[in-house]
């Protein structure tokens, strides 16, 4: 279970991830330099290879902190970022995955990282404007040229991947899944295991709340995305969800478990083509994160699980309504 392939031709990465984006963006407070330097190094070190990050993450900032800090280590690692938006003087804009766009943003990508590869290449976001038989046909251009080797969607429709496919094969999708997000069951995973599809499953740990460590009095600072998320900035919700947590915490003390390895284990037995990238900024996390790499859970544990999650609602929406209409859906 330690490692697993994207797809049947992607990388093989480490079964957890790590999801860099909390060293910059979304989760305040951040770590310094320095720390997020050994922190990136130190989970290389435990065996860590597969990172996770943006040009859109802190705008830059965060591909020149990962690519600096594994530098050393480029041909032990794999590395995925994502283009797709219209940045300009260091704002965001909108979206932009015309040719021109993503070759500007490729050679960006490139140049912070350190590299004169991209591992994984993924359009962060669907651009309506811009057909996705158009962006795949960049994709294989830059991956016959050498500057990616495998692409990759995130947020996409079953339409749009299967369209995408036909004409590059897709190596990877990136959806949101987890014990309290479990949509992509429907028709995203059925779909990815036919295609052959990897699905990198980013927040889950539902962006810290399956932690146990989010409590119903919590206050999230503005430059937090959990400020502008309904399960979260409503109170009536984040007291409501607790029951959630609180079970997951009594099912993973039984078993001398963190939640977290809980619900992670949970995610890697659903399918053997599934990795997961939480993200975290202290060391602790990162240990607990990848151990549960290690975590099996029993057939009846998985059972119990499932029936204990079915019994407890989930009380608001996973995005407000301006990210969710960015989804593809």
């Amino acid at each position: 279970m330690l490692h697993r392939n994207l797809s049947q031709s992607g990388p093989q990465v480490f079964s957890v991830g790590f999801g860099c984006m909390g060293l910059s963006q979304s989760y305040p407070p951040f770590p310094d330099k320095a720390e997020s330097m050994i922190l990136l190094r130190r989970a290389v070190e435990m065996g860590e290879n597969f990172f996770d990050t943006s040009e859109i993450y802190g705008v830059y900032q965060n591909e020149e902190l990962v690519g600096e800090a594994l530098e050393p280590y480029r041909d032990k690692v794999v590395l995925a970022t994502k283009f797709g938006w219209d940045i300009r003087y260091g704002k965001v804009c909108g979206l932009d995955s015309s040719p021109a766009a993503i070759r500007r943003a490729v050679e960006g990508s490139l140049r912070r990282l350190r590299t004169d590869r991209i591992d994984l290449y993924y359009q962060h976001r669907v651009d309506p404007k811009v057909p996705i038989e158009q962006v795949a046909e960049t994709m294989k251009e830059l991956i016959r040229e050498g500057k990616i080797l495998h692409w990759g969607l995130s947020e996409a429709s079953v339409q749009t991947i299967r369209r995408a496919h036909a004409v590059c094969p897709v190596t990877a999708v990136q959806n949101e899944y987890s014990l309290w997000y479990r949509q992509p069951e429907r028709e995203l995973l059925p779909v990815l295991e036919e295609l052959g599809i990897g699905l990198v499953a980013f927040s889950p740990l539902g962006k810290g709340f399956l932690t146990g460590q989010v409590g119903r009095d919590a206050e999230f600072a503005k430059n937090d995305i959990r400020s502008t998320i309904p399960r979260f900035n409503d109170r009536s919700n984040l007291a409501a969800n607790q029951k959630i947590a609180e079970a997951l915490r009594l099912f993973s003390c039984k078993r001398c478990l963190y939640p977290s390895q809980v619900a992670l284990a949970w995610l890697l037995q659903q399918k053997p083509w599934i990795v997961p990238i939480p993200g975290t900024k202290k060391l602790e996390r990162l240990q607990q994160n990848m151990s549960a790499a290690y975590v099996e859970l029993s057939d009846a544990d998985m059972q119990e699980l499932d029936k204990l999650l079915s019994d407890i609602p989930v009380y608001g929406a996973r995005y407000d309504p301006q990210m969710e209409s960015m989804t593809n859906r």
